[in-house]
């Protein structure tokens, strides 16, 4: 890259750290800075959960699924469209009006108003502890895409990965922890209009360009690649069963449904993140991962595309579409840092007072899981199994408690317990390799949060079921 690249750049980081610092000066309470009063509009909402759902995970993972598979790799982000829908029809009219009524503050209330302490605490930690693997894996995507990009390729001054994780890090945890969630969604918009143009508008033109149109894309890779049905049943389902039911139970979706002025405002945001999900990001990312196969077929999957970004792009350009792929990474990383800290400080410390005080602790505990999210960065490998794995956990044990909640409310909390502890060991005791499965399940190469899920909401109705029985018989016998 040359230095006017770099500067462009630094001046994008700069920027934003920028705008954290002019909400910061803004601030008048923990509602403020967890909610941004309560009072957006569905346009900045929309951009902001598009940015934040697809990310740099799913930016840079979206690519190397192209690499490897092709045109059918744009289903990951249709089970975004999918979520982002249907929960606009059935889930926030449900979620606004209780919210409205009684000010909830986090995800976690919504279950405490229905079952109490015990499902909301435990729901939090799920939530906080999800959430802060998740921003990790935001963070090792930049440090993925820095390392091949900003960092010079004759670098002698330790392992690049390690400098750019602090280096990205850092920018992304002093304006989150500064800003709060206006900051984190007022940047959302701007990154995400950065992110088309940089990929849509900039990288997959000249990419498209470099292998010779679109005829040279297609003479150049397997016909395979360009069919939408190369995806296997064990795929699709572990697709769908793990990240469409994340759009109801995650922290970051509520905090923007709170954010809004009103149930019609929140609809119309999430029918405008679906479209920007699929299909604009999802066949950009894709096509650019199937050109970074023609043009570095040696190359790792998930490192090729910013790669060939670093040596494909003219003078002035290479800064601008980095600075893309950056804000998808940070839009999403913020997010889910601002999730983490407010599960934690919110549910589990319990402080939500809007004194200048709970401002001042929300920083400095946003500041620590931002600095325990580094550490836990640099010790991953895979940016989209980090995500998926931090997903597991949160549709293994929140669904199902959920689901119950807002549409079978006679569920009790001893049930909703059961089916997030079961749901949670379930995921956790596969993923050790601690509960073997039967051979007819294995072949369908099923991710452990399918499990997780189906055990959780098989306790559910069967924890259900024995607790009104226990119930019934107890009256009966005090008769």
């Amino acid at each position: 890259m040359h230095s006017l690249d770099y500067a462009l750049f630094a001046g994008y980081l700069l920027a934003l750290v920028g705008v954290g610092y002019h909400f910061y000066r803004r601030h008048q309470g923990g509602e403020d800075f967890f909610l941004a009063g309560r009072n957006l509009g569905a346009r900045h909402v929309g951009f902001s959960i598009a940015a934040t759902d697809v990310g740099g995970g799913f930016s840079i993972g979206l690519a190397g699924l192209g690499f490897t598979m092709g045109l059918s790799a744009s289903w990951l982000l249709f089970t975004g469209l999918l979520g982002a829908w249907l929960s606009a029809v059935w889930l926030i009219p449900r979620v606004k009006a209780r919210e409205t009524q009684h000010r909830f503050f986090t995800y976690p209330d919504l279950l405490r108003h229905h079952f109490g302490g015990k499902v909301a605490m435990l729901a939090a930690l799920i939530s906080a502890i999800g959430y802060l693997g998740f921003t990790a894996a935001q963070l090792l995507a930049g440090a993925k895409l820095a390392a091949n990009t900003l960092v010079p390729m004759d670098f002698s001054g330790g392992d690049p990965l390690t400098l750019a994780l602090w280096l990205i890090g850092g920018a992304t945890i002093l304006y989150t922890a500064f800003g709060g969630l206006k900051a984190v969604i007022y940047t959302d918009s701007i990154q995400w209009l950065i992110l088309l143009l940089g990929l849509g508008g900039l990288a997959l033109p000249f990419a498209l360009n470099e292998v010779g149109g679109f005829s040279g894309l297609m003479s150049a890779l397997p016909a395979q690649h360009f069919s939408l049905r190369e995806l296997s049943p064990g795929t699709a389902i572990n697709w769908l069963v793990t990240i469409t039911p994340i759009w109801l139970v995650a922290m970051t979706l509520y905090q923007r449904i709170y954010a809004c002025r009103d149930t019609k405002t929140a609809q119309r945001a999430w029918y405008l993140a679906g479209f920007l999900e699929y299909p604009m990001m999802a066949f950009s990312g894709v096509l650019l991962g199937m050109c970074a196969r023609v043009l570095l077929p040696e190359a790792d999957a998930e490192s090729a595309v910013p790669m060939m970004i670093r040596d494909l792009l003219p003078l002035g350009l290479t800064g601008i579409v980095i600075a893309a792929y950056f804000s998808a990474i940070m839009s999403t990383a913020d997010s889910c840092l601002m999730a983490s800290s407010g599960n934690l400080l919110n549910d589990i410390c319990r402080v939500r007072d809007n004194s200048p005080r709970a401002v001042r602790l929300s920083m400095l505990v946003t500041l620590g899981l931002g600095l325990l999210a580094i550490l836990l960065a640099a010790k991953a490998t895979s940016v989209l199994d980090a995500i998926l794995t931090a997903y597991g956990l949160m549709v293994s044990g929140l669904v199902a408690p959920t689901l119950a909640c807002l549409f079978f409310p006679q569920v009790g909390s001893r049930a909703a317990l059961a089916a997030m502890i079961s749901g949670c060991l379930t995921l956790l005791l596969l993923m050790a390799d601690w509960l073997p499965l039967p051979a007819t399940m294995v072949k369908w190469q099923l991710d452990p949060s399918v499990y997780g899920l189906s055990a959780s909401l098989l306790v559910l109705a069967l924890a259900h079921t024995v607790f009104v029985t226990r119930s019934s018989e107890s009256i009966e016998v005090s008769k």
